[in-house]
């Protein structure tokens, strides 16, 4: 029995992170569907923003979205001000004021959150093609150009860009996020290569506005929206040349807070859109579903039963003291990491990968605990780099 589940465990956990990919990659290589994208297209946009408490943040986004590299007469920036009061209504009004591309502010009282105010926005807009930012996003100049390109293809209905987490060289989880985000990008690149991807930034997105589908206030739209528009029978793919910089979040209380709440709502959006799963009626998209997001949300599952397993067969001897060298590795480089940061020490990814790839799984165990109790998170302070 010990020997099955260490077996078992260390095959899944070998599937999640590296068998997966390269099942991509290789169905990229053998059945290409490439995207028929064109840099001419200009189709009128509108940028949809939710805001909560973005003084600090906000007048650099929308002069970051108005300098774009497009079409005045073409482009419009629509806010919605999620019952902020800290002054940002007023400094997007002041924007608006000197601005010849339209800005338009909304206002959402009570507080609702971001999903409540793009249904609330998404009506209002003018343009064919949606583009989502969030509030502190900053934009590559000639973002929206490359991303509506994709939109040349009949078959994409929606389109994400390259996210880049920017941070002090040394950070412990700017550094393991950044790693984390070129890995996640490579995959993005592979799986648009196969049809669909799985998972977007939703900082940087674009759709066809006539797939949008009004949300329930505690769905995640990074998520839910995507999967509604394969739903229809469009794709969904990468851009790479959308560049989107953010500053990655400097400490590890913050960023575990923020992903336990983007798992939890990812899991409530899985549940939602548990017949995309079914691989007699969506074929590989549904394998890539199960593998990309629920696999990788559990895989906190397999790590504790393979650590578990392998202390318990170590004096066996064989592969299993191999084994048990390279969990003593994986969680004392983490917790030496740990360490550093509390030292404010400076770091590098020996230190940084593992303790990020802990943090992943553990705050996945708290995600996955309040899914079961029931929890659901609709609103949250905005996300700090």
């Amino acid at each position: 029995m010990l020997y099955a589940l260490f077996w078992m465990s260390l095959i899944l956990l070998v599937y999640i992170y590296a068998g997966y990919p390269l099942l991509v990659r290789l169905a990229a290589r053998l059945a290409p569907e490439p995207v028929r994208a064109h840099d001419g297209e200009t189709p009128r946009v509108s940028v949809l923003i939710a805001a909560f408490n973005e003084a600090a943040e906000i007048e650099a986004t929308l002069r970051n979205k108005l300098a774009q590299n497009y079409p005045a007469d073409r482009l419009e920036l629509l806010v919605i001000s999620d019952d902020s009061d800290d002054g940002t209504d007023d400094i997007v009004r002041n924007v608006a004021a000197g601005s010849a591309i339209p800005v338009r502010l909304f206002r959402q009282v009570p507080r609702q959150g971001k999903t409540a105010g793009l249904n609330t926005l998404v009506p209002e807009a003018s343009g064919e093609i949606l583009l989502f930012s969030d509030a502190n996003s900053q934009w590559d100049p000639d973002a929206i150009r490359y991303l509506v390109s994709n939109f040349a293809d009949p078959e994409v209905g929606y389109v994400t860009g390259k996210m880049v987490y920017v941070n002090d060289a040394g950070n412990l989880v700017g550094d393991g996020c950044s790693a984390y985000m070129k890995y996640e990008n490579w995959l993005r690149e592979q799986e648009t290569r196969t049809g669909s991807i799985i998972g977007v930034d939703g900082g940087i997105d674009a759709m066809r506005k006539a797939l949008y589908r009004p949300l329930n206030p505690d769905q995640l739209p990074d998520f839910v929206q995507p999967l509604k528009v394969v739903e229809q029978g469009y794709r969904v793919v990468y851009e790479p040349r959308a560049l989107l910089k953010e500053p990655a979040l400097s400490d590890s209380t913050s960023e575990f807070s923020m992903r336990v709440r983007v798992s939890l709502r990812a899991l409530w959006a899985l549940k939602d859109m548990a017949a995309l799963m079914n691989p007699l009626r969506h074929g590989f998209f549904a394998l890539q579903l199960i593998s990309h997001k629920l696999l990788r949300y559990l895989a906190f599952i397999p790590l504790a039963t393979f650590t578990l397993a392998t202390l318990l067969l170590m004096p066996r001897g064989g592969i299993y003291p191999l084994a048990f060298l390279g969990l003593v590795a994986l969680y004392g480089l983490a917790w030496i990491g740990s360490k550093n940061e509390s030292a404010g020490r400076n770091f590098g990814p020996l230190y940084s990968v593992p303790y990020y790839f802990l943090l992943l799984n553990v705050a996945s165990l708290k995600a996955v605990l309040a899914f079961l109790r029931g929890e659901k998170r609709v609103v949250w302070k905005p996300r700090k780099g």
